[in-house]
């Protein structure tokens, strides 16, 4: 892997079709509280190139990604596993953990003017309905699948608990590194 794919990218900067709505910079999730001081999503570069990949085949399908969360530090974490130490839904602080090494998204599908598409459940939904085995309407199983196979194509995976989290696929290559997302802005 090249030096210039493991340094940090802001993924605006590389597509400016991709939304970025961070919701641990509001109060607008699970905690009802401010997680981290940024507004900008950065990944490592080569995942966040391959994010562009899937974006791009999804414009060019009538759909844009937003994004919910992507590098987080390791305090950021530390704070969301102390408001919810399970596991399962909120890993406990590593910065060789995927969001925190800047190689896994959170993130759902739009239409073209940033309408969310209907999804099984809402952004930290930490119910069985978030699994990517749990029922689906017919409308919300489309979605998935064209989000799911514009990322899949793209280089990514998804974790089972959670529809809306894919990590890239190469992510054991990025070794642990750490990035003030404002520096990206």
């Amino acid at each position: 892997m090249k030096k210039e794919q493991t340094e940090f990218s802001n993924i605006q900067k590389l597509d400016p079709s991709i939304i970025v709505e961070l919701r641990y910079a509001t109060t607008n999730n699970f905690t009802h509280k401010i997680i981290y001081n940024f507004t900008t999503a950065i990944a490592r570069t080569g995942t966040a190139q391959k994010l562009s990949k899937a974006s791009q085949a999804l414009f060019r399908e009538g759909f844009r990604l937003k994004v919910w969360d992507a590098y987080r530090p390791v305090s950021a974490q530390k704070k969301l596993f102390e408001v919810y130490p399970n596991p399962t839904f909120v890993a406990p602080p590593n910065p060789n953990f995927s969001h925190q090494k800047g190689v896994t998204f959170d993130l759902t599908l739009t239409d073209l003017n940033g309408t969310e598409m209907e999804m099984q459940t809402g952004f930290d939904d930490f119910s069985k309905s978030a699994k990517r085995d749990s029922f689906r309407t017919a409308e919300q199983e489309k979605n998935y699948q064209i989000l799911n196979q514009a990322m899949i194509a793209a280089g990514f995976v998804g974790y089972s608990n959670e529809w809306w989290d894919y990590r890239d696929t190469e992510s054991d290559l990025y070794q642990p590194a750490a990035a003030d997302p404002n520096d990206y802005r």
